[in-house]
């Protein structure tokens, strides 16, 4: 008989419950979350034809520590997991989550979330850090002109020489100068800390066959490219290339009921720092790169139709309108 177990983890312990075939507990245990500990556990109520978890924090090194052991796991979207358990238990508990994860792994009634490499899981790290570093450090140039502002120094915009030069005349004021210098120091560190990122990343880049084919379209960067080819990890999971659209948020969201069927905005479903950044790379190349070619080329038609359709002419008029 074939036997189903749902993981409900978390940071510390882990509840799992194992069924059979026909929907009957076989047995239930709460454990370290492990994956040693949950895939001795699964051996003991065992054979086990699949295990089904959320995704979360803890998921990758989980579910790839137990597909090493030789445990069948499947990931699944929390949130639909979450739809479909609220449907099954009026009340939401630890046990009550693995027993419905655990009805999902029998009737199949999911839809599997790709478990990406620690390698892409590393990239993403780099890139996740470098962003917070950033965020840190235009916080404290925010703070500092504030402060600076209070005095009537204005320190404008800019983050290079410039704005360091104007930031002199506040060492002539006191409690000013000892401020913005305590500041500059913190900033300082951060700055070095960027630059290390950003040198990891080149590395990266440098290395990867992928990220070079990426890179030799114009407006895609260095960033860009990592993050892409970190979020796609294995493109063979997507069949056709419009999928990868989807799978980022990209198309346009869909309501359909009986007589009623408009199209809205995009889904923004996935990975938000891939779809900002291929903002940015698509901004880049429809109003900063010169050179024409046929991607830029397609992007100006639809942005020059929906401008038109949108009604901003002027936005678009002095964009080099391609022979249609």
């Amino acid at each position: 008989m074939k036997n189903y177990a749902g993981l409900d983890l978390s940071m510390e312990m882990t509840h799992i419950c194992v069924i059979d075939t026909d929907g009957h507990k076989v047995g239930a245990e709460c454990v370290e979350s492990t994956a040693e500990a949950i895939a001795t556990v699964l051996e003991q109520l065992g054979p086990i034809e699949r295990a089904v978890i959320e995704t979360g924090r803890m998921t990758p090194a989980i579910a790839l520590g137990l597909r090493e052991i030789g445990v069948a796991v499947v990931c699944i979207d929390a949130r639909q997991a979450h739809q479909s358990m609220k449907a099954m238990k009026a009340n939401k508990t630890d046990p009550h989550d693995a027993a419905g994860l655990a009805q999902l792994a029998r009737t199949g009634f999911y839809k599997e979330v790709h478990v990406k490499s620690p390698t892409a899981h590393g990239v993403r790290a780099i890139i996740t850090a470098r962003s917070h570093l950033v965020e840190a450090r235009v916080r404290l140039d925010n703070t500092i002109r504030g402060l600076c502002a209070t005095f009537g120094i204005r320190l404008g915009v800019g983050q290079g020489a410039r704005f360091l030069a104007k930031m002199q005349a506040a060492d002539q004021i006191p409690g000013l100068g000892e401020a913005v210098a305590s500041l500059l120091r913190a900033r300082e560190q951060l700055v070095v800390e960027i630059g290390e990122m950003d040198r990891q990343l080149k590395a990266i880049t440098a290395a990867s066959p992928v990220c070079q084919a990426l890179m030799s379209i114009p407006g895609v960067g260095v960033q860009t490219s990592a993050a892409f080819a970190a979020a796609v990890d294995d493109s063979t999971r997507f069949r056709r290339s419009r999928t990868a659209g989807a799978y980022f948020g990209l198309v346009p969201r869909r309501h359909q009921s009986g007589e009623i069927d408009w199209t809205g905005r995009i889904t923004k479903q996935g990975d938000s720092t891939v779809r900002k950044l291929l903002y940015e790379a698509a901004n880049s190349i429809l109003t900063r790169t010169k050179q024409s070619f046929a991607l830029k080329t397609w992007a100006l038609k639809i942005a020059i139709c929906e401008g038109y359709r949108m009604g901003f002419r002027a936005r678009f008029e002095s964009m080099q309108r391609p022979a249609l």
